[in-house]
């Protein structure tokens, strides 16, 4: 197996400034989708009128949003900085959804900080037009330990809704094992638990999610240099069950494309941006790539292998190819 991934690019600038000249999207510029299908923003979230000309009249049915935790622009940010920001971004999103629509927020809780963001922005929240629906868990394999704590190995997802938005109930029987005895009952005489009463060996999805992988180097969707990628089972998981085929998804924190891929999988269009180049390019690569060749990201490798074919870390990331992109005319709105 080769190994050639990227370090961390929030916290890698060298390597970022190598990366930049092979972006094709400026601050301001968008990204059209050849096929029609999707558009690439690279834009600030709390820039109304960018993201109006980003979305146009296309009426958005779900939002996926997944902003950095207490980060804004890379930059850390009191808590009280944060939730600002985090109104903006919130307000604008409620603008340009459909009627009926849903909303889902990844947000980190800090057990070291008074579990913040998320503590205050389920707050912040209450002061919005929308409708609180679930507070969701989901499991990572692996965490991070301590001698005088538990071990941390959840991520929360909130879950809620504008106007009254189908819920697609039967869209993900999962492969979640009914992995919990108990619930007794008795059943023409006999008393049975949960595990023998029904016949299925799997359970729908409920706000614990025990079953998906955490993304990590050795898996084909891994896109190194991204520090928060969101495993795509998670994202086509709400994309089923809160939207239908054609639909239109929004997602403000572009990242590592997670949600631009999912949608062009389960045949819906996406509508996404980062303030990031950077992350607006590596999201364009990924849908390219998987177009081209069906594979989900990059495994131990990285999106920028032709540019970049190798670098050694200890000696400045040093470049053995300057080869460029093709040019690209992109889109300017505003």
């Amino acid at each position: 197996m080769k190994n050639n991934p990227l370090p961390r690019l929030d916290t890698s600038p060298e390597m970022r400034d190598r990366l930049l000249p092979h972006c094709r999207l400026k601050p301001g510029q968008v990204w059209q989708d050849p096929d029609g299908k999707h558009r690439v923003g690279c834009l600030d979230s709390t820039d109304a009128k960018a993201v109006a000309g980003l979305v146009g009249g296309s009426d958005p049915a779900l939002a996926i949003q997944d902003p950095p935790y207490n980060l804004v622009a890379f930059e850390r940010r009191s808590i009280e900085e944060y939730i600002d920001w985090s109104r903006r971004w919130i307000q604008i999103t409620h603008a340009v959804l459909a009627k009926n629509a849903s909303l889902y927020v990844w947000l980190g809780a800090d057990q070291n900080d008074g579990f913040q963001p998320l503590a205050d922005f389920m707050i912040v929240m209450r002061e919005q037009p929308f409708a609180p629906r679930s507070f969701i868990t989901m499991r990572n394999q692996r965490g991070y330990g301590t001698q005088k704590n538990w071990m941390a190995v959840r991520q929360e997802l909130l879950y809620y809704t504008k106007g009254s938005p189908e819920f697609n109930v039967e869209a993900e029987y999962t492969d979640i094992p009914k992995i919990l005895r108990g619930y007794y009952k008795e059943v023409n005489g006999v008393v049975t638990e949960n595990l023998e009463r029904g016949k299925s060996d799997t359970i729908r999805a409920g706000n614990v999610w025990v079953d998906i992988q955490q993304v990590f180097y050795r898996m084909e969707e891994n896109v190194s240099g991204c520090y928060a990628q969101k495993p795509l089972k998670c994202i086509e998981r709400i994309v089923r069950a809160s939207s239908q085929k054609n639909d239109v998804i929004l997602d403000f924190f572009a990242h590592s494309g997670s949600t631009l891929l999912a949608a062009e999988i389960l045949d819906r269009r996406c509508i996404t941006a980062d303030v990031d180049p950077i992350c607006c390019e590596i999201t364009i690569r990924r849908l390219e790539q998987y177009r081209r060749s069906g594979r989900l990201g990059w495994q131990n490798g990285h999106p920028f292998e032709k540019e970049i074919p190798g670098f050694v870390e200890d000696s400045g990331y040093e470049i053995q190819d300057e080869s460029r992109l093709p040019s690209v005319q992109p889109t300017l709105f505003g």
